[in-house]
């Protein structure tokens, strides 16, 4: 009995002793479940108030880079490169869609219906477009992506060819600064996008949205398009800019040949001048006159400039028989466009050879009724100069003198050209006409006359003498007399004493001035002798009566 009251004890003690311990367990779980719960609150606080300073900060930083990127899409703008990729994707769009037409059509069993012939029409279109931009075809920047093509150009035979070299050198510069300037401008490209690459990833890193994440994806491509342009750019740049470094230096080389070239003509033809210079000098110390120097002269600069020109011509001509096809086939044009110089080249060549003109004679030129009387100046290749002197001509005919003109040399072909000075003859015949009355002794009148011009003209006569006997070698002479001569005219007024006489052709006038006073003055010493000028012989009737405006004239009287 004891011993089952003992352990009916024993095992009340121990139940309650695990009451009181669970008791003790549930509190304490429920002490650790409050502080469990308290401190996870306290950690979402923390986190949500850590997530509130974050999302400001990402907020900022994301202003920050939406800012960057969109003062990059202000410089990019603009971009040339940039217009021209977008012609790239247009092209690869517009063949995708193309390629789908195609298909489609293929697919097509109706060929007859409207919806095919509208699919045809959409292909044109598409067609035509890649048409419009072909170039874009295998480039993202077109054409661009080639450099200029280096022409052939021209060798250098010729002077002028020099100034088409340079201008082909500064070309060729010009176009390899271009394809330069193509080079730092892809890769000015390249740094911005690579920056607006970078930009995007940290914008999508702060806010994933698939909007940048598309950006991404698209920048991440154009800027490997660019990459591999940019590497073929480069590489090609570097052999294009030797080709043209080479082709640079071989028109160089041409240049300064041709400059040597030219140096060498201008010693020759320096030289030349020299010599002829020295010739020059020689002939006039050994010429006495200068007429003849001065034909000597002309021929010896005809020959120079004659000989130079052959020279030049051999010089840069290769083959002449090519210079002499083109000269025959442009001598016809030449000889109808340039015909009155021609004419005058050959009037030179008769002047010059035949020497029926010379420098320093004194010619008289009449055309289309203008007489003209002077000093041969020059003869040129074209014209002769002749200046103007006071002769009877400019007395009776042009009341003007001293004027300079210019002789056509054709005008020995066409117009009257007389030569006062030929072949050394330095006299003219001269004349004086002085009229006496018909009862004047007119055979006393002439011998008076021919006394005077026999004084005054003796020493031309003896000078005329001798040139016509020195000109009988050369002419046939007959009329060779030279002594002076006076002839009688009956004229409506009188008797006219005509009297003629050699003198200088140069001071015509002089002698005639000098000879007609004294003729005159010789005439009126003589009674039986009377100058004959236009009269009137009236008659007054003193019967009748006299007008009150005339004078007392006696009856008969001769006024």
């Amino acid at each position: 009995m004891k011993k089952s009251f003992i352990l009916k004890t024993l095992f009340v003690l121990i139940i309650l002793n695990i009451s009181l311990f669970a008791q003790t367990s549930t509190n304490e779980d429920s002490e650790k479940n409050l502080t469990i719960q308290e401190k996870q609150n306290k950690q979402i606080v923390a986190k949500q108030k850590a997530l509130e300073q974050r999302s400001m900060k990402d907020l900022a930083q994301i202003g920050v880079l939406r800012n960057k990127i969109e003062n990059l899409d202000e410089k990019l703008k603009d971009n040339i490169l940039l217009k021209r990729y977008s012609n790239y994707i247009a092209y690869r769009k517009i063949s995708k869609e193309l390629a789908l037409l195609q298909k489609s059509a293929k697919r097509r069993k109706s060929k007859t219906d409207e919806s095919y012939s509208q699919l045809n029409n959409k292909i044109r279109i598409k067609q035509n477009e890649l048409e419009l931009i072909s170039e874009y075809k295998g480039s993202p920047i077109g054409s661009l992506l080639s450099p200029p093509e280096i022409g052939k150009y021209e060798e250098i035979t010729n002077p002028f060819g020099i100034i088409n070299a340079l201008s082909y050198i500064k070309k060729l510069e010009n176009d390899k600064k271009e394809f330069i300037e193509v080079e730092k401008n892809l890769k000015k490209l390249v740094a911005l996008l690579e920056e607006k690459v970078f930009l995007y990833l940290e914008l999508y890193n702060l806010d994933q949205q698939k909007e940048y994440k598309d950006i991404l994806s698209f920048l991440d491509k154009q800027k490997k398009d660019f990459n591999m342009v940019l590497e073929i750019v480069s590489t090609t740049e570097e052999v294009y800019t030797r080709k043209v470094e080479q082709v640079t230096l071989e028109i160089k080389s041409q240049i300064s040949n041709q400059v040597e070239k030219i140096f060498g003509l201008l010693i020759f033809i320096f030289l030349l001048f020299f010599i002829t210079f020295l010739i020059k000098l020689a002939l006039k110390k050994y010429f006495s006159q200068n007429e003849n120097y001065y034909f000597t002269n002309k021929i010896i600069n005809f020959l120079v400039v004659l000989t130079i020109v052959f020279i030049i011509l051999f010089s840069y001509i290769d083959n002449v028989s090519y210079v002499v096809t083109i000269l025959g086939f442009a001598s016809a044009g030449i000889a109808i466009a340039l015909k009155d110089w021609f004419m005058s080249i050959f009037g030179w060549m008769v002047i010059v050879t035949s020497g029926s003109i010379q420098v320093g004679d004194r010619i008289k030129v009449t055309r289309n009724g203008l007489e003209v009387v002077g000093d041969v100046l020059d003869i040129s290749l074209f014209k002769m100069t002749i200046r103007e002197d006071i002769t009877l001509t400019s007395y009776t005919v042009n009341r003007r003198t001293g004027r300079i003109f210019f002789i056509p040399n054709n005008y020995v072909f066409s117009e009257m050209i007389a030569n006062y000075t030929h072949s050394g003859l330095r006299t003219v015949w001269d004349g004086i006409d002085i009229t006496i009355t018909f009862d004047s002794n007119y055979k006393k009148a002439q011998h008076i006359a021919k006394e005077i011009l026999k004084h005054y003209s003796k020493g031309y006569t003896d000078i005329t003498r001798t040139q016509l006997s020195k000109m009988r070698n050369k002419y046939q002479l007959r009329a060779t007399g030279v002594e002076p001569r006076v002839y009688t005219f009956v004229e409506p007024y009188g008797i006219v004493i005509s009297s003629w006489y050699l003198t200088n052709s140069y001071a015509a006038l002089v002698l005639r001035s000098t000879m007609s006073p004294e003729i005159l003055k010789a005439f009126m010493k003589e009674d039986d002798i009377h100058i004959a000028y236009p009269t009137q012989s009236i008659n007054l009737n003193t019967k009748r009566e006299k007008p009150a405006d005339l004078p007392d004239v006696e009856e008969g009287k001769t006024i």
